[in-house]
């Protein structure tokens, strides 16, 4: 077995540098270098899947930064079975249930099948990411013939197979899933059949004469067939045998897995002895990447729950180069979150301190973003007039990064002008505080009319009355900023009320200030 163990990198050694060195220690005189990834689109391809891709990419970028020549590689097991129906997947399709993902009509007609609907937004946030991935689609690998030889000789040494598959099984598990080494190791086929009468691999195989035919019982009508693998690629090989059967055929040097494939006797074991004993190629560089975790928005990713987050989405609050980042700056054996929540200040911050220019914080997007509603010319004469001058480009990239950030997983946070006049909240006011707001409304002018530091003096001189303590005129301006945000926004708190007033539709204000 190739398992690399990331807590033996060095310390001060990148670890996609480690685990190349090894790779090339291993296959020094390799002419290329094959870097894999997969998955099977059963639902949305969450960003947890994304850490297999990214752990792959760190390590064919530290190939080619060595002067080796590398290609990534991701396969779509499309061909896999639907095994249920995700949240978000209409209860219907239980009827396709056992047929590949390729064959499957997409649920919401907008793609040719199931499969290309959950692998087309994951492939364009790859192209946004700017990752130089070569795609294999695995149906029209199987359809081609290419993998005809290999289907043939793994059921040659179906017998051989089974009893590796046995070595990995406990005493225990054989009894529990009723097991009969002997019986097991005579019936035993590692491929599954998609019936020629329903499409679904609800089969069970009779007979195999040893070269490329097979004869099959359909389950689910009853019916026999007989049929030359060959000729009719209904062939499906089993995961712990497909997976060591590519790495050959598409000469893989590396490949990451998640906890399920790299636990003990888990699938990577299974598929790394497999691979030298039947397929004659040695299992290639592995290590296991932990989960990643959401902040913010309550629950562990799931596509089979429905709360699955795509990097496509991730892409609409997360620069690309930080989202790629955050995802290999630390070793795949840490686990790690992403926010969606008010860490992902903290985590631009960090971003930006480790990286040249001056682009505009997170927060301050945030923040002056929602107080010119989201109006670039006049956020641009906002940061001009505060002299604060950020990096233009930085500026229109991350104005709509924030407000998706806002609108769509923190909406508690918006600040907005309401939508009515409060005049329950009016009738609370005594006479005086009614006469300082409509003196705000009546020396508001027309809008670009005033700068925001003329409306800052404006509003801090409403409240001010001769021979007035210096103590109580502060309670007394925050007692008027109260009032007015409360009309304006519905909130006792908000943005610098100047910078406000000059950044918000002028004559919504006028109307919500008429009380």
């Amino acid at each position: 077995m190739a398992r690399f163990d990331l807590s033996q990198v060095p310390h001060g050694i990148h670890w996609g540098s480690a685990v190349a060195d090894v790779i090339i220690t291993a296959h020094p005189d390799a002419l290329e270098y094959t870097c894999a990834a997969g998955i099977s689109p059963s639902g949305v391809v969450h960003f947890g899947n994304f850490r297999d891709i990214s752990t792959s990419y760190e390590v064919y970028r530290a190939l080619t930064e060595k002067g080796k020549k590398a290609r990534l590689l991701f396969s779509w097991d499309n061909f896999d079975r639907l095994r249920k129906v995700p949240a978000g997947v209409p209860e219907s399709f239980a009827e396709h249930i056992g047929k590949p993902l390729s064959k499957i009509p997409d649920p919401f007609g907008c793609h040719a099948s199931y499969a290309q609907h959950f692998e087309a937004p994951f492939e364009e946030a790859m192209r946004q990411l700017s990752m130089p991935i070569e795609y294999r689609n695995q149906t029209e690998a199987y359809e081609s013939g290419a993998y005809d030889a290999a289907i043939t000789h793994a059921l040659q040494n179906r017998e051989v197979i089974a009893d590796i598959l046995l070595s990995f099984m406990t005493e225990k598990g054989k009894s529990e899933k009723g097991i009969e080494p002997s019986e097991f190791r005579a019936t035993y086929y590692p491929i599954a059949l998609y019936s020629r009468f329903t499409g679904k691999d609800t089969t069970k195989i009779q007979s195999y004469d040893g070269a490329s035919t097979v004869t099959y019982y359909c389950i689910d009508t009853g019916k026999t067939d007989t049929v030359d693998l060959s000729k009719e690629r209904i062939a499906k090989l089993a995961w712990k045998v497909d997976w060591p059967m590519r790495w050959k055929h598409e000469s893989v040097v590396f490949e990451p897995g998640g906890h399920d494939h790299a636990s003990p006797g888990g699938s990577y074991d299974v598929a790394s002895t497999i691979a030298p004993r039947i397929f004659k190629y040695p299992a290639p560089t592995f290590v296991e990447y932990k989960f990643v975790g959401l902040q913010g928005l309550g629950a562990k990713m799931s596509g089979s729950k429905g709360n699955a987050v795509s990097p496509l989405e991730l892409l609409e609050i997360y620069e690309p180069e930080l989202l790629t980042w955050l995802y290999l700056r630390r070793s795949p054996d840490h686990a790690f979150q992403l926010a969606f929540d008010t860490e992902i200040y903290r985590q631009y911050d960090e971003y930006d301190a480790l990286h040249t220019g001056n682009p505009i914080p997170f927060r301050q997007a945030v923040g002056f973003g929602q107080i010119v509603q989201w109006q670039p010319t006049k956020l641009a004469d906002l940061l001009a007039g505060m002299d604060l001058n950020y990096d233009v480009l930085s500026v229109s990239r991350r104005l709509s990064l924030a407000r998706n950030w806002l609108t769509k997983y923190n909406p508690d946070e918006r600040v907005e002008l309401c939508a009515s006049v409060q005049s329950a909240y009016a009738t609370t006011l005594s006479e005086e505080q009614k006469a300082r707001i409509l003196k705000l409304r009546e020396s508001l002018r027309d809008a670009g009319s005033e700068s925001i530091r003329d409306l800052e003096v404006l509003v801090y001189d409403i409240p001010k009355r001769s021979g007035i303590d210096e103590a109580i005129l502060k309670k007394e301006q925050r007692a008027f900023f109260k009032d007015v945000y409360r009309l304006l926004i519905g909130q006792d708190t908000g943005p610098r009320l100047g910078t406000f007033l000059w950044a918000v539709d002028r004559q919504r204000v006028k109307e919500l200030l008429n009380i």
